[in-house]
């Protein structure tokens, strides 16, 4: 796993977003950080991105919305779901849009690793 490789964090909490990108860049990743999934789609060549760390309940376009939206631009990057919710059918919504992953806040930095892990090995 390459940790050059550059990692975007979508999340419209502020402090949250704030320390998932320190945390990251802590562990020597390359990452940066948008408040939401339009910021990030308007951002330029999002294909760039060796994965996407985005939260499900956004502001605007959701998490589940944005994996379709790359989708529909064909671009295949791995994109990380986490929310603090557990709405009913929300695995199931995740699982099918082909999210790399869903953690749920509170989650073990250990437990995002993998999944970065796992798509950046993939990608």
């Amino acid at each position: 796993m390459s940790r050059q490789t550059l990692i975007a964090v979508i999340d419209d909490d502020d402090s949250f977003r704030r320390a998932l990108v320190e945390s990251l860049l802590s562990f020597g990743f390359d990452v940066r950080d948008f408040a939401s999934a339009e910021d990030f789609l308007a951002s330029g060549d999002v294909s760039t991105y060796g994965c996407v760390v985005s939260d499900i309940h956004l502001a605007g376009m959701n998490g589940i919305d944005l994996k379709y939206a790359l989708a529909a631009r064909r671009i295949q990057i791995p994109v990380i779901m986490i929310t603090a919710r557990s709405d009913p059918g929300l695995e199931d919504k995740v699982a099918a849009s082909g999210a790399l992953c869903l953690l749920k806040k509170p989650f073990e930095t250990e437990a995002l690793l993998q999944c970065l892990e796992e798509g950046l090995d993939a990608g």
